[in-house]
């Protein structure tokens, strides 16, 4: 069994795509749209290269914390947070955004390193951990764009 290195999933969203940034942007409101995450607070300045902020998570009877900085945030096309563990990128999320009117939106994963309890816990206890990252993506996606689409005025 190996473990997920990359998901990645693309959606179209009938709104602009500052519309859609902004609602990626604001981490606080992660969980609306994540199926793992239960909540996010900013440790510093929001939105900001460098920004910081704390994730709270769970999957099954799995619950775990994350710190994550924002490593991209050039609104309105990219947005990027890597997770961490001891100060070195464990995650990496990246929301690309593209068009005009409408936008074409996806969202990647990437699993840069993987301590070792965070692997043992993904191969033992999540179990089907790419399959889990592939449909979390895919559902939050399509609440991103219900939210933006209901949000959006054209």
């Amino acid at each position: 069994m190996s473990l997920p290195t990359t998901a990645s999933v693309a959606i179209t969203i009938d709104a602009p795509p500052g519309r859609v940034y902004d609602l990626i942007a604001d981490v606080t409101r992660m969980s609306q749209w994540s199926p793992e995450c239960t909540g996010c607070e900013w440790l510093d300045e929001p939105n900001q290269v460098g920004s910081t902020f704390r994730g709270r998570n769970r999957r099954g009877i799995a619950r775990w914390s994350t710190l994550a900085r924002v490593l991209v945030a050039d609104r309105p096309r990219s947005f990027t947070f890597a997770t961490l563990h001891r100060d070195a990128i464990a995650t990496r999320w990246s929301y690309e955004l593209g068009g005009d009117h409408t936008t074409t939106l996806t969202e990647t994963f990437t699993s840069v390193t993987t301590p070792l309890l965070i692997g043992l816990t993904e191969r033992w206890i999540i179990r089907d951990r790419q399959a889990q990252l592939e449909s979390g993506i895919a559902l939050t996606l399509a609440r991103i764009k219900t939210a933006a689409e209901l949000t959006h005025t054209p």
